[in-house]
């Protein structure tokens, strides 16, 4: 099968080569960066240059590899953690999931491609029921103001894709990714890891707010079964064990090797950082991954993050 993935040299992308690659597929991988089609080579993908904000060079690079399957992986997510870094990166990453995803679904309809993987994430899933939804559960209606557009943008995402009756459109839900090449991994230069180290990311309030938590092998591998036999729609991807920000947030600064994370009230967080990241923190719900599991027949390397936190940072 010849595959196209958009964002191949990102955390996932790049694990997403090696795996499909080594199953067979002829794969093309795109970057922003002509400095990174060495790395893609040595993956043993077909390297190409692309501005996915630019129509015609997504429109003129699909049309050159005529792929059966497009994967959109493109997020502008890496960098220094520092306030104004942080909002440039989440706005490109906004642009990239509405402007991005349109320039993709536009020209893979051109070629014909038969289905469509693009990535989303869990993190907004709706504040109310219980700690964890599933695929029926819907994105939050109402964000905070400075988490507002993000929600837009996963929205428009899922929507867009799933709502193409031309192709097999699937969104996958990802959980916060941890491991190599994420910002949560042993690297010296993982930027939540740093933090952590650093004793700069707290846990909010009462830290109540549920994550569900995945390693980038997993997500990768979920992924691999979701080109292969997914069915048009939504699948959440993460592991078995939600869990609130002040259960897992220890165990990871234990892993690094840090020292427990600080405690701050949410009202002393929310002029600092904003109502979003507090919102994150003790408001989030977790996901459930049962359907990936049952229907792409996809086993998780690392059920849970206590396992993966010992064994898959580094």
């Amino acid at each position: 099968m010849k595959i196209l993935i958009a964002g191949a040299t990102g955390a996932i992308g790049s694990r997403l080569v090696t795996q499909l690659v080594a199953r067979g597929h002829e794969v093309v991988g795109t970057t922003r960066s002509a400095a990174k089609t060495d790395a893609l080579r040595a993956l043993g993908a077909e390297p190409a240059v692309v501005d996915a904000l630019d129509p015609d060079s997504v429109a003129d690079t699909v049309a050159k590899a005529e792929p059966e399957v497009i994967v959109h992986q493109l997020t502008a997510l890496s960098g220094p953690a520092d306030l104004k870094s942080v909002k440039q990166m989440a706005a490109a990453t906004n642009r990239l999931r509405t402007e991005g995803t349109d320039h993709l679904l536009a020209a893979a309809r051109a070629v014909g491609a038969r289905r469509f993987v693009a990535q989303s994430n869990a993190l907004w899933m709706e504040r109310t029921g219980g700690p964890v939804t599933d695929e029926r559960g819907r994105l939050e209606p109402n964000p905070p103001a400075d988490g507002a557009e993000a929600v837009s943008a996963l929205r428009h995402l899922e929507d867009s894709v799933t709502g193409i009756n031309w192709a097999e459109g699937i969104a996958l839900r990802y959980g916060g990714l941890y491991g190599p090449g994420t910002a949560m991994s042993a690297a010296p230069d993982a930027v939540m890891a740093e933090q952590i180290r650093k004793r700069k990311f707290p846990i909010v309030g009462g830290g109540s707010g549920v994550w569900s938590l995945v390693h980038i092998d997993d997500a990768a591998s979920a992924t691999v079964a979701a080109i292969e036999r997914g069915k048009p729609g939504i699948y959440d991807v993460a592991d078995d064990q939600p869990a609130p920000v002040h259960v897992w947030l220890p165990e990871l600064a234990r892993a690094l090797g840090a020292r427990p994370p600080r405690r701050i009230p949410a009202w002393l967080v929310r002029p600092l950082a904003g109502k979003a990241a507090v919102d994150t923190m003790t408001r989030a719900r977790g996901i459930s991954s049962e359907k990936a599991k049952r229907e792409l027949n996809w086993t998780l390397r690392y059920p849970s993050w206590r396992i993966g936190f010992t064994q898959g940072l580094g």
